[in-house]
C-alpha cells in the first residue's frame, strides 16, 4: 500500500474488475492484508477483519512430512505473530491510503457489517489525529425509538446528524482483561453475541499494534423492538479509546467534551495517574471507574482512589469493582442497567458535527475540512438552501419535468398505439399528435432555467473534477436530509388523517400523491437538464432553434464524465414511464466518444419484485450505489458502468459491465393503476432486451408475487427470443438459509421449470405464436446451475443486526459464476459496443410503446445483419450461376458440333445433376460457415437462416429446370440442323464432284483458259448441274396452326364458358392488331349478385386491389413473353413447338399468383389474353420459321458458296497455292463469327461480375440496398411520370433502371472494352493451343488437320467448317504450313473482331450477348416481387425462399390508388400507422367486410407490416404525394388527398433524411 500514501486509492480503483475478483484469494503476504481487507468489507463479509495468513485451506489434508515438519521449531514461526497484523492496523493503512470518497464507502459497509467505525484516526501522515466526519456522511439509520414503540414507528437520519448520549470507555495504564470485548457483551443482547469491537481474543487482536495505538472508535445502540427486548430504549453512541490515555490525552481531551459520560478502566493508580486524572475535577462530564484486581487491591491504590473520590466528588455508583470471583453475566447486566440509567437522568445530547466543532477547538482535524470538500459543501448549501418543501420546489424548479413530460410521454405513447383515434384518419390523427408534441416542447423550451438549475449547471461545468464529485456527494446528503424530513411529517400526517378520518380515499390519495412526489434526488436535477436538452434538440429539427444559438449541447458530455466517474444515470424515467431518447443517445454517443471507441460491454440486468434486495445484491456483487432518494425504492431504470482491468479485458472479452438496476415489479403504489402490468412487462421487455445476463430476484416469502414476475419476466424473454436475443438467465431465491438448500430443493427446481414451460407456452399463445416453445428455447437456462439459493440479508433483526456471512459468500460465488459465463460466451458471441446498445435502446423503446414485438421487430442491428447476410447470399448465388451459366454454355457449344448419335441426354442430366449438387453444398458450406463466423449480431438473424436454406435449394431446383431444359432444347435444334445440313452436304458433294471433273477436263485441253474462260466454263457447268439436281424444298410449316391447336388443348378443360368462346374466337391471326383492354365480362363479381350494383361501382370497390390494373398487367404479362420470343428469334434457329409450350406456361404461372387468382379474374380474360400473346407470338415465329427455311434452302446455301466454289476451281486450275487463301478465308469465314459468339456468351457473366465489384456493389447487395438508392435517385430527379412507373409497374421500372444504368456505366468506361479483349484473348490462346497441339499430329491434310482442329476447340467454339467450301476438294496442301497461316492471322483477326466491338454501341453489344447482365442483376434486387396488399410497396426479404414479405418503409395507401369508393378522394393513411390504429379496411379477402387493420395478420399471415422506426421515416413518401398530390389524382381518375397541414412542411433534405432513417443508412450514407 506504500504507493498510495501520496496517490490516494480511489473507489473506482477497488470498484475495478480484475482476475482476482473472478477466483479465491488467499493473502500470501502481510502486504496482501489490506487488499484482502478491502475486497471482502467491498463483499460485505465479516471475515474481513480477519487478517493472519492462512497457508493453507481448509480441506488441506496433511501428509505425514508435513506432520514431521510441525513437530520442528522452524515450523513455530508459521504460527507467530510475524505471519499476522492486526486488524486495526491494517484498518488504519487503508484508511491512509484512501481517498475520501473511498474512505466513505468503506466506513457504510463497516458500518452494515455492524463494525465499530474509526471516529479519531491516530496522527499517522499528519501532525494530529483527523476526525473522520465526512467518511461517516453516507450512512443513515433507521430505529424505533421507545417513544414509537406503540404506533410502530420509527425515525430514519443521517448518522453524524443524529443527536444523542455519548459514553466513553478508556483505560489508564494496562489492564488484564479486555475492554473492547467487554463493551462487545455490553453491545450485544443476551443468546446473540457480536464484535463491534476488535479485541486481544479475537483473530489477531493480540497482535502488537504498531500504528493504530490512539485509534478512537464509535459504535452505536439502535433500539428496534418492543418492550425489554431492547438493551436500551434510545440510541446510544459508545466510543472505545484503544490505547492508554496518559501517551493520548488529547484524544482522552475530547472525549471528556463530547461524552456526558466516560467510564475509565484501571487496575492500579498510582501517584502520577491522581495527578493526571484530578485534573478533570472541573470538568462537567461525569466519570466512572472500573476496578479491576484479579489479586485484590493495593495500599497505594486505595489511598489515591478515595483521594480521586474526594476530588472528584464521585458518589457509589460511580465505582464498580470488577474480580475475579464475580460473574461475568452479572457484571455485564450490572454495566447495561448503569448505562440506561445514564440515559434516563437526561444527560447531554451531541451529534458527530457538534464533536467536530469541539474537535476544531482542540486542534484536532475534521476531514472534512479540506479545501475542495468545503467548495463543493458551499456550491451545494446555495442550492439546497433555497429547498423547504420538496414537492413545491420541484413543482417550482423542476417545471419541464412535471406534467409537461408526463402529458409528452402519453403523447409519444398514444402516437404509436392510438387508442383514442376514434373517427379521425390515422394519419390526421398522427399529425395532431406530432403537433401536440411539438406544441409541448415549444412550451418547454420557452422555460428559462431556475435559479437551482443554473447552480447545478455551474457546478457541473465550473468546477474541479474532485470539488464537482463533493459538490455531488454534498447535495446528494442535503437532498436526502431534506426529504427524509418531509417524507416524516407527511407519514405523520397520513397516519394521523388514517386514523381520525378513517379511510377517507380522497384526503389519502391526496397524501399519497404528496408522499409519492416527496423524494428528491441527483436524478431529479438530471432529469431537467435531459428534458432542456431535448426540447432544444427537437426544436432545432423543426427550424426553430438555429444550430449557431443552441445552448445545451455541452450537457451530454458532462453527464458522460459523471458515469466515467461511476454516477448512475437514468435510463426510465419511473415516474413518466418515459425515456429521453435523444438525451440517451447522445450521452452515450459522448461516452463512446471519451472512451475512444473502446466500449464492449457484457449488458447485466437484476429484475424482481419490489424491496427484496436488488439493489443490496448489485452493491454487495460490485460495490454500486445506485441513485435511490431517500425513502423510497428505486423507480424506473438507472445504469451504471464498471470497468474491466486491462489484464482482464481480453480474457473476458468485453471493457465494462454496464449494470441496469431496475424499479420493483408489482409495486404496491402502481398496483392500483389500470395499466400497472403493463408497466411493469414494458420494463421488463426493455432492460431484458437490453442485458446479456438476467438476474431474477425473487424472496421466497413472496410465492403469490413470484408467479405473477415470473409471467412478465417470460413474456419479455419470448419477445427477446424471437429477435434472436437468446439471453442468459439467473434466478435468485432469497432468505434460503439451509445448508442443503441446494438439494432439498431439487423438486422446487423441477416444479419451477415446469412452471415456467407453461407459463412460455401461455405467453407465446398470448402472443400470437403458433410453434410449440419451452422456456429453454428461448433462454439460455440450466436448473441446476442458474438457480442460487441464498440465506437472508441480516444475521438478526435490524437496526443491530450485521450482515450475515453466507449472504456475502452466496454472492460472492454467484459473482464468480457470472464472470465465467461472460469468459465462455466470450468465444462465441461479440458483446455490444455502445453504438449498439443505443440502436437496441431506441429500437426496443419504439417496440414497447407499439406494444409490438413478436411478429414486427426489426431495429438496425438486425436490418444490418440480415442486409450483409443477404448481400453475401447474392455472391454466393451468383457464383453458383455462373459457373452454371458456363457449363451450359459449353454444353451448347458441344451439342453444336456434336451429331445426333453422339448426343446423350443421359450423360448430360448426371453432369448436371454432379455441379447442382456440388454448387448447393458449397452455398450450404458457406452459410454454415458464416454463422459460425465472428460477424456482428449473427445470433439476431438465427431465425432467418432456414430462409437462406430453402433458398439455396429452391436455386438448385430452379437452375436444375433451366439449364437441362435448354441442354434439350439445343439438342433439339441441333438434330434439326443436322438433318438440313446432310441435305445441303449431298447437293454440295454432287457440286464438288463436277467442279472436280470441270478441273481435270480443263488441264487436258492444250491451250491455256484465261480468268474469262475459266469463268465461262464454270458458269456452263455450274446451270447444268443445278439443272442435273432435283432440289426438295424445305417445308414451310404454318406455325399459327399449331400455336392455336396448343392453345385450345391448353383451354379445353376450363368449362363451357370457355368452350363457347374459343368457338367464337377466330384465328390467331386477328388478335395481333387487337388489344387487351378492361372489359366488363373479365371481372366476376359473384359476391354482389344479389347486390343492384353497376359493374363501374364494383370495379371501382375492386381497383384498389389490383397490383395495376388490367391494362397494366395485360402489357408487363406481354412484354414477358415478348422478350421471350425475341429472345428465340436471335438463336436463328427453327420454330419448335416447346416455344409455344413455355410462353403458355409463363402466362398460366402469372395467371395462378394469389393475388391474381383472389381478384376472381374471368376466364374470358385469360382466353383473350392468351390469344393475343401467341397471336404476337406466332406471326414473329411464323417469319423467323420462313427465314430460317430461306438461310437453310440448299439450292440457295449453293448459291452462296458459288463464289468459293469458283475461287477454288480457278486457283486449282492455275496451280496457285491456295494454303494461305485457304487459311485466310478459315479466319475470315469460319474463325471470326465463331470467336465473336463466344465472346458474347461470356461476356454476359463478366459484366456482371464487373458491375457488381465496382461502385455498385453496395446498391445491388441487397433489395433494401437497391430500393435505397432508387428512391433516393428518384427524389433528385423528382420526375412525376419515373415514380409513376415505379410504383405501378415495378418490375418494368426495375428491368429498365438496371439497363440505364448498365449503359450508363458501360458508356463512361473503358472496362467494356477491357472485358471483351480479355475473353477474346484467352480464347485465342486456346486456339493457339490447338494449332500447336494439330501440328504434331503429323496430319497429311488440310481436312484431316481441321478435323482435329475443330475436335480440339469442340468445348469452346462453333466452327462452320462446310462454309469453306472447296476444302473438301482433294487438294494436298501443307497442313503444317496452314496451321503457321493462321497462326499469322490471328493477331490481326483479334484486332478486326475488337475494332468492330468497339464500333457497336453499349445497347447493341448487351442485346448480342447469351446471359443478359440486367437480367441477372435483375434476380438479385428484385425479389420475390410480392407487394404490399395496402400500399403496393415491394418486398424486400433477402433469402428468395423468406417465409414473411417485409418493407423498411410504406407509403401512403393513395399512392397504391386506393381511394374513398363514396368521394373518390385519394386516401393518405400509411399502413405502418393503421396497423396500430383503430381504422378498418376491407377487400376481397374480408369479402368486402370491415375489418381492423390491427388484426390485418388474419388475411395477411405472410405479410410483417412494421410501425415506422420514429415519426420521421415515412416523410419521404409524404412529400412524394404532397409534390404529386394532384397529378397522382389525375394519372389514378381519383380526386387528389386532403393531406393534413404538416406535410407541407416537408422539405426535400427532411424527405432524404427519412428515407436514410427507414434503410437504417445514416451512418452509411451521411
Amino acid at each position: 500500500m506504500e504507493e498510495h500514501r501520496s496517490q490516494k486509492l480511489r473507489l473506482k480503483d477497488v470498484l475495478q474488475i480484475s482476475p482476482e475478483n473472478a477466483k479465491s484469494w488467499t493473502p500470501e503476504s502481510l502486504g496482501d492484508l489490506p487488499w484482502h481487507f478491502l475486497r471482502k468489507i467491498m463483499a460485505l463479509n465479516g471475515m474481513a477483519r480477519n487478517t493472519s495468513l492462512d497457508y493453507m485451506a481448509p480441506d488441506y489434508q496433511q501428509s505425514s512430512e508435513d506432520k514431521e515438519e510441525l513437530n520442528t521449531d522452524d515450523s513455530i514461526s508459521c504460527l507467530s505473530d510475524a505471519n499476522a497484523m492486526n486488524p486495526l492496523d491494517v484498518l488504519c493503512a487503508v484508511l491512509l491510503c484512501s481517498d475520501s470518497f473511498l474512505q466513505q464507502e468503506i466506513l457504510s459497509k463497516m458500518s452494515m457489517c455492524q463494525f465499530a467505525l474509526p471516529l479519531l484516526l491516530p496522527p499517522l501522515d499528519t501532525p494530529k489525529c483527523t476526525l473522520m466526519l465526512w467518511a461517516m456522511r453516507d450512512i443513515v439509520k433507521k430505529w424505533r425509538p421507545h417513544s414509537l414503540a406503540e404506533s410502530r414507528g420509527f425515525r430514519e437520519e443521517s448518522l453524524v446528524l443524529t443527536k444523542m448520549p455519548t459514553i466513553s470507555f478508556v483505560r489508564l495504564g494496562s489492564c488484564s482483561f479486555s475492554k473492547s470485548k467487554l463493551l462487545n457483551d455490553v453491545l450485544s443482547p443476551s443468546q446473540q453475541h457480536h464484535d463491534f469491537f476488535i479485541h486481544r481474543d479475537m483473530d489477531s487482536g493480540h497482535v502488537l499494534r504498531n500504528v493504530s495505538d490512539g485509534l478512537v472508535e464509535i459504535s452505536w445502540y439502535f433500539p428496534g423492538r418492543r418492550g425489554n427486548l431492547d438493551l436500551f430504549l434510545e440510541p446510544v453512541a459508545v466510543i472505545n479509546l484503544h490505547g492508554d490515555i496518559e501517551p493520548h490525552w488529547l484524544q482522552f481531551g475530547f472525549l471528556t467534551n463530547v461524552s456526558c459520560s466516560v467510564f475509565i478502566f484501571v487496575e492500579s493508580v498510582s501517584e502520577k495517574n491522581y495527578l493526571l486524572l484530578s485534573a478533570l475535577k472541573e470538568s462537567a462530564t461525569k466519570y466512572y471507574f472500573i476496578f479491576n484486581i484479579p489479586t485484590g487491591i493495593s495500599s497505594e491504590t486505595q489511598t489515591f482512589c478515595d483521594k480521586l473520590v474526594s476530588e472528584l466528588k464521585l458518589n457509589k455508583s460511580q465505582l464498580l469493582v470488577k474480580d475475579s470471583s464475580q460473574n461475568k453475566a452479572k457484571f455485564v447486566k450490572k454495566l447495561q442497567n448503569l448505562l440506561g440509567c445514564i440515559m434516563k437522568s437526561s444527560p447531554k445530547k451531541i451529534n458527530i458535527e457538534d464533536m467536530a466543532v469541539i474537535a476544531r477547538e482542540l486542534g484536532i482535524q475534521v476531514d472534512e475540512d479540506c479545501k475542495a470538500c468545503q467548495t463543493g459543501r458551499k456550491w451545494a448549501r446555495e442550492i439546497a438552501a433555497e429547498i423547504k418543501d420538496t414537492g413545491k420546489y420541484k413543482k417550482a424548479m423542476f417545471r419541464l419535468q412535471g406534467d409537461p413530460w408526463k402529458k409528452l410521454a402519453k403523447v409519444e405513447k398514444e402516437l404509436c398505439r392510438m387508442r383514442r383515434q376514434g373517427g379521425i384518419p390515422s394519419e390526421k390523427y398522427r399529425s395532431q399528435l406530432k403537433a401536440e408534441l411539438s406544441e409541448l416542447r415549444a412550451q418547454q423550451n420557452k422555460c428559462d432555467l431556475t435559479d437551482g438549475l443554473t447552480k447545478f449547471i455551474m457546478g457541473l461545468n465550473q468546477l474541479a473534477p474532485l470539488e464537482k464529485h463533493f459538490f455531488l456527494k454534498w447535495l446528494k446528503f442535503r437532498l436526502d436530509c431534506i426529504a427524509r424530513e418531509n417524507l416524516s411529517e407527511l407519514r405523520d400526517q397520513y397516519k394521523e388523517k388514517y386514523n381520525t378520518l378513517g379511510d377517507d380515499p380522497k384526503k389519502l390519495s391526496e397524501l399519497d400523491e404528496l408522499i409519492s412526489i416527496s423524494s428528491l434526488g441527483l436524478e431529479h436535477f438530471m432529469r431537467e437538464l435531459a428534458q432542456f436538452y431535448e426540447a432544444e434538440c427537437s426544436m432545432m429539427e423543426e427550424g426553430k432553434v438555429a444550430k449557431s444559438g443552441r445552448q445545451f449541447t455541452h450537457l451530454p458530455g458532462i453527464a458522460a464524465d459523471l458515469m466515467l466517474e461511476g454516477f448512475p444515470m437514468e435510463l426510465i424515467d419511473g415516474d413518466a414511464s418515459n425515456i429521453p431518447l435523444q438525451w440517451v443517445t447522445d450521452v452515450l454517443t459522448q461516452l463512446h466518444a471519451k472512451l475512444g471507441g473502446r466500449s464492449r460491454m457484457v449488458v447485466l440486468t437484476v429484475l424482481g419484485v419490489q424491496s427484496t434486495g436488488k439493489s443490496t445484491l448489485l452493491n454487495t456483487m460490485f460495490g454500486l450505489q445506485f441513485a435511490v432518494s431517500s425513502g423510497r425504492c428505486t423507480r424506473g431504470a438507472f445504469m451504471m458502468l464498471i470497468k474491466m482491468a486491462e489484464k482482464f479485458q481480453q480474457e473476458l472479452g468485453c471493457d465494462f459491465i454496464l449494470v441496469i438496476d431496475t424499479e420493483g415489479l408489482k409495486a404496491p403504489e402502481l398496483a392500483r393503476l389500470e395499466d400497472s402490468y403493463q408497466h411493469d412487462n414494458e420494463l421488463a421487455t426493455l432492460v431484458i432486451g437490453l442485458s446479456d445476463i438476467t438476474i431474477i430476484n425473487m424472496a421466497m416469502e413472496n410465492a403469490t408475487e413470484m408467479k405473477d414476475v415470473l409471467q412478465i419476466v417470460v413474456h419479455a424473454f419470448l419477445r427477446m427470443g424471437e429477435i434472436g436475443q437468446k439471453h442468459n438467465c439467473h434466478f435468485i431465491h432469497q432468505n434460503v438459509s439451509d445448508v442443503s438448500a441446494h438439494d432439498q430443493n431439487m423438486r422446487d427446481r423441477k416444479h419451477l421449470l415446469e412452471q415456467l414451460n407453461e407459463m412460455t407456452k401461455a405467453a407465446a399463445r398470448m402472443e400470437k405464436k403458433s410453434k410449440e416453445i419451452k422456456f429453454s428455447d428461448i433462454m439460455d437456462y440450466n436448473p441446476e446451475k442458474h438457480n442460487w439459493y441464498i440465506p437472508g440479508l441480516w444475521h438478526g433483526v435490524p437496526p443491530m443486526a450485521s450482515v450475515n456471512m453466507g449472504y456475502s459468500e452466496s454472492v460472492c460465488d454467484l459473482k464468480k459464476s457470472l464472470f465465467e459465463l461472460m469468459r465462455s460466451r466470450s468465444i462465441n458471441r461479440t458483446p455490444k459496443e455502445i453504438p449498439q446498445i443505443i440502436e437496441w435502446v431506441r429500437s426496443l423503446w419504439n417496440a414497447v410503446k407499439h406494444e409490438n414485438f413478436i411478429f414486427s421487430f426489426r431495429n438496425s442491428l438486425v436490418a444490418e445483419a440480415y442486409n450483409q447476410l443477404s448481400v453475401h447470399y447474392s455472391k454466393w448465388e451468383w457464383d453458383f450461376r455462373k459457373k452454371v451459366h458456363l457449363w451450359v454454355s459449353q454444353q451448347e457449344t458441344a451439342i453444336q458440333n456434336s451429331s445426333p448419335h453422339e448426343l446423350d441426354k443421359g450423360k448430360l442430366k448426371y453432369e448436371l445433376q454432379k455441379k447442382l449438387v456440388d454448387g448447393e453444398k458449397r452455398i450450404l458450406d458457406c452459410l454454415q460457415n458464416y454463422f459460425d463466423s465472428a460477424a456482428a449480431n449473427l445470433h439476431l438473424i438465427e431465425k432467418y437462416k432456414e430462409d437462406f436454406i430453402r433458398s439455396a435449394k429452391g436455386l438448385k431446383k430452379e437452375l436444375d429446370s433451366n439449364s437441362f431444359s435448354k441442354c434439350e432444347e439445343a439438342i433439339q435444334i441441333q438434330k434439326g440442323r443436322y438433318m438440313i445440313k446432310n441435305i445441303q452436304i449431298e447437293y454440295m458433294n454432287k457440286i464438288e464432284e463436277k467442279v472436280d471433273r470441270l478441273l481435270k477436263e480443263c488441264w487436258k485441253r492444250k491451250q491455256k483458259l484465261n480468268n474469262k474462260n475459266l469463268e465461262s466454263e464454270f458458269e456452263k457447268m455450274w446451270r447444268e448441274s443445278l439443272s442435273e439436281l432435283s432440289f426438295t424444298p424445305l417445308q414451310t410449316r404454318l406455325i399459327y396452326q399449331n400455336m392455336e391447336f396448343q392453345l385450345r388443348k391448353d383451354l379445353e378443360n376450363r368449362g363451357s364458358e370457355v368452350n363457347q368462346k374459343l368457338q367464337e374466337a377466330g384465328s390467331l391471326r386477328d388478335y395481333v392488331k387487337k388489344s387487351v383492354t378492361s372489359e366488363n365480362e373479365y371481372f366476376v363479381f359473384t359476391l354482389f349478385k344479389a347486390v343492384k350494383t353497376s359493374v363501374t361501382a364494383i370495379k371501382e370497390l375492386f381497383r384498389p386491389q389490383l397490383p395495376c390494373n388490367t391494362d397494366e398487367f395485360a402489357k408487363s404479362l406481354r412484354d414477358k413473353c415478348q422478350s421471350y420470343t425475341e429472345k428465340k428469334i436471335k438463336s436463328k434457329a427453327d420454330y419448335d413447338e416447346t416455344f409455344c409450350r413455355e410462353l403458355l406456361n409463363i402466362i398460366n404461372e402469372k395467371l395462378q399468383q394469389a393475388d391474381l387468382h383472389e381478384l376472381h379474374i374471368s376466364a374470358f380474360f385469360e382466353v383473350n389474353l392468351k390469344f393475343h400473346i401467341l397471336g404476337e407470338a406466332a406471326c414473329a415465329f411464323q417469319k423467323m420459321h420462313e427465314d430460317f427455311n430461306k438461310e437453310n434452302d440448299p439450292q440457295q446455301h449453293l448459291e452462296r458458296l458459288k463464289p468459293q466454289y469458283f475461287s477454288t476451281f480457278r486457283d486449282l486450275y492455275l496451280e496457285k497455292d491456295t494454303c494461305q487463301e485457304t487459311a485466310k478465308n478459315l479466319c475470315d469465314q469460319c474463325l471470326r463469327p465463331a470467336l465473336v459468339e463466344y465472346v458474347n456468351k461470356i461476356l454476359g457473366i463478366e459484366i456482371v461480375d464487373d458491375f457488381l465489384s465496382k461502385g455498385q456493389s453496395l446498391e445491388y447487395g441487397s433489395q433494401s440496398f437497391f430500393q435505397f438508392a432508387v428512391q433516393k435517385k428518384l427524389l433528385e430527379e423528382m420526375n412525376f411520370d419515373n415514380y409513376v412507373k415505379y410504383i405501378n409497374s415495378y418490375e418494368e421500372f426495375v428491368k429498365s433502371w438496371i439497363l440505364r444504368h448498365l449503359l450508363d456505366h458501360y458508356r463512361e468506361s473503358e472496362s467494356l472494352r477491357v472485358m471483351e479483349e480479355q475473353i477474346l484473348t484467352a480464347v485465342i490462346n486456346k486456339v493457339n493451343k490447338a494449332l500447336e497441339n494439330s501440328k504434331y499430329k503429323k496430319t497429311n491434310t488440310v481436312s484431316a488437320f481441321l478435323d482435329n482442329f475443330c475436335r480440339l476447340l469442340q468445348q469452346d467454339l462453333v466452327i462452320p467448317r462446310d462454309i469453306l467450301a472447296g476444302i473438301r476438294l482433294k487438294i494436298t496442301a501443307n497442313a503444317e504450313q496452314f496451321s503457321v497461316y493462321i497462326e499469322n492471322f490471328l493477331p490481326n483477326l483479334k484486332e478486326l473482331i475488337l475494332s468492330e466491338f468497339k464500333k457497336l454501341e453499349v445497347v447493341s453489344v448487351l442485346s448480342n450477348l447469351s446471359v443478359k447482365p440486367e437480367d441477372e442483376i435483375f434476380k438479385r434486387v428484385f425479389g420475390c416481387g410480392k407487394q404490399c396488399p395496402f400500399c403496393k410497396v415491394p418486398c424486400e426479404a433477402g433469402a428468395p425462399a423468406h417465409e414473411e414479405h417485409f418493407a423498411s418503409v410504406h407509403r401512403p395507401q393513395g399512392l397504391g390508388e386506393y381511394r374513398s369508393i363514396r368521394t373518390k378522394i385519394l386516401s393518405y393513411d400509411i399502413c405502418s400507422s393503421a396497423v396500430v390504429s383503430n381504422g378498418t379496411f376491407r377487400c376481397t379477402a374480408t369479402k368486402w367486410k370491415d375489418h381492423p387493420y390491427k388484426d390485418y395478420l388474419i388475411f395477411f399471415p405472410d405479410w410483417r407490416i412494421q410501425p415506422d422506426p420514429s415519426i420521421t421515416a415515412s416523410d419521404y413518401w409524404k412529400f412524394v404525394f404532397k409534390e404529386f398530390n394532384h397529378q397522382f389524382a389525375k394519372e389514378f381518375d381519383a380526386l387528389p388527398a386532403d393531406l393534413p397541414e404538416d406535410w407541407g412542411k416537408i422539405t426535400k433534405e427532411q424527405a432524404l433524411e427519412g428515407l436514410k432513417e427507414a434503410f437504417t443508412l445514416k451512418a452509411r450514407t451521411g
